[in-house]
Order: structure tokens, then sequence, then C-alpha cells
């Protein structure tokens, strides 16, 4: 059995609610909520897969859903206050794989400012969960693989961005989680 997991319902909108051979979780927005959630979830249950699916502000690059090799958070510093390094954290956690570089963080990115911080840091994408997700995945040994779908360009209102696009995102999930799935 694999789990189907996502920060939001609205990410979900385009798949049902019964997707053979998954279990779903929603998590909530943010580090914290995510990795509680998913904590909970695979202590009650051996699962042999975990399968993320979600929106992404786009740092760099094109529109379209991506495979997440590696996150990084980017709201984070040590002692010595570099950014994206935690005081007791991986800076980076990797799935393995091809794919991009993911920042997360605990707040919605919309503004250049942050966008360029982000961009020095090696990431193309952002979010909210993605870094929580696959580090608490590894602490169960539990395969991991995160799809992320371009939800804006994390800059301009970017929230408005986001709400619109929602809803397009999760059918082109759903479309990909049929494709390398099945089902």
């Amino acid at each position: 059995m694999r789990l189907l997991v996502a920060a939001l319902d609205s990410e979900l909108v385009a798949f049902p609610a019964d997707l053979d051979g998954f279990d779903r979780l929603v998590t909530g927005p943010g580090k914290l909520q995510a990795a509680y959630a998913l904590t909970r979830a695979l202590d009650a249950r051996d699962y042999d897969e975990i399968l993320v699916v979600g929106t992404a502000g786009a740092i760099s690059g094109d529109a379209g859903v991506f495979d997440v090799a590696a996150a990084i958070q980017h709201d984070v510093s040590d002692i010595d206050g570099i950014a994206g390094q935690h005081v007791s954290l991986p800076a980076r956690v990797e799935v393995g794989g091809a794919g991009v570089t993911i920042a997360t963080g605990d707040h919605f990115v919309d503004d250049a400012e942050t966008v360029a911080e982000i961009q020095r840091l090696g990431a193309s994408l952002v979010d909210m969960e993605t870094y929580a997700y696959i580090w608490v995945a590894q602490q169960y040994g539990v395969p991991i693989r995160v799809l992320k779908a371009v939800s804006d360009r994390a800059q301009d209102d970017a929230i408005t961005d986001w709400r619109a696009a929602v809803a397009a995102c999760s059918v082109e999930l759903r479309d990909r989680v049929r494709e390398l799935y099945g089902v």
C-alpha cells in the first residue's frame, strides 16, 4: 500500500476519493503540520511508498509538473547565521534520482527579495512542506516521491495566482500520477 499525501484538500480536487492502492493523507500547510501528520500516519501503518503531490512557486524555470530530487530549508540559519543551514538538521535532504531542488519554508513566498535569497541557495521551486515530508520519510525508511506542479512565480501577489491555479495544478498532478502508476 502507498500513501498519497498533500498539504491541502484543494491540491487533490482532481483525484478520486478512493485511489486504488493508495491511502490518502492531507496534512495541513507548513513544516510542523506536515511532519506531525506524516509521523502519525507512519506510526499507524507500514507503507511501501509515500507519494506527495502539491503546488509550488517557481523560483526559476518553466511551468509544469516536476519530480523533486532534494529539499532545503530557506527560512532557517545556524548559530553562525548561515542561511539555509539548520542547527541540528541536515542542510539538504535527498530522495535520489533526477529532479529539481525545492526550498521549503513556513511562509508563502510572494516577493522578489525572498525569491533572490532562495535562488542563491540553489533551489528552483519553493513550498511549505517538502523538506519535512522527506525528512520524516527518511526517519522511517520509507521511499518517497514528490511531484510538484508550478502554480505561480513566487512574487508579485503570487497568492492570487495560486488561488486561480490550484485546481488546474491538481489536474496536471492527477495526469502525472495516472501516467506513473496506472491508476
